[in-house]
């Protein structure tokens, strides 16, 4: 019997948001929108610096989502739902279309399930991803300059509004991803938009809107109770 793609593709989903959580949280991205700047008047180590001291006081966030998968094949698929991110590594996303899901992360274990199975699946981040990736500083724990191995300004994507772009090349990270490519605002340090860049050829792009920063959810939110005859599996 063949694999089931729709059971791939939600284990694709399960380490990208995983690693969304150890990597991404703590930007806590924003709405598209921001003043006008051009590539030649922004100097990068004030944004690196900027975005170190702005997103290492976040303590958490709230907002709503789009997700957009492309795979290697061109195939795209679109999900949307509502976010919330609290420090640290805890995660909760609501997806309500195209199908409900919900991805929590309690900040040492990670639930995914799809509403109407049998199952869940459950793992611990640190089985689930390499418990070595230092990008602490998006926990208020760590420096860009120290866990990346290299970050430039990027011009060969299109934006989204009109802030500058940052391609940040991992050094140590789960083997699929590749690079990481970041929308900021040079005014405000604003994150608008976040991209993993797989090695296979696929992204996933998250966009959010109705952001409220340093919204900090009652740690209950992240903690997952199976509905009535669902049982939790181990991965």
């Amino acid at each position: 019997m063949s694999p089931d793609p729709n059971k791939k593709l939600h284990a694709r989903l399960v380490l990208c948001l995983v690693v969304i959580v150890l990597l991404l949280a703590p930007f806590c991205f924003v709405a598209v929108g921001g003043s006008a700047t051009s590539d030649n008047q922004v100097d990068l180590n004030t944004i690196i610096d900027g975005l170190q001291r702005k997103y290492s006081r976040m303590q958490g966030l709230a907002a709503d989502f789009v997700q957009l998968y492309t795979g290697s094949d061109g195939r795209v698929i679109r999900a949307s739902g509502q976010l919330l991110l609290k420090r640290p590594r805890k995660a909760r996303w609501d997806y309500t279309a195209p199908e409900r899901k919900l991805f929590v992360s309690d900040g040492k274990n990670v639930f995914f399930y799809v509403y109407g199975e049998k199952n869940a699946t459950a793992s611990s981040i640190k089985q689930t991803t390499d418990p070595q990736i230092p990008f602490l500083f998006l926990l208020g724990q760590g420096n860009l300059r120290r866990d990346f191995a290299r970050i430039e300004i990027a011009t060969d994507e299109p934006r989204m509004g009109t802030g500058v772009q940052l391609r940040l090349f991992p050094k140590r990270a789960p083997e699929e991803f590749k690079q990481l490519l970041v929308d900021v605002s040079p005014a405000t340090f604003e994150v608008r938009r976040m991209v993993i860049f797989e090695r296979s050829g696929a992204r996933m792009d998250f966009l959010l809107t109705n952001v409220r920063e340093n919204y900090v959810a009652p740690d209950d939110k992240f903690q997952f109770a199976a509905p009535a005859g669902v049982t939790i599996k181990r991965g």
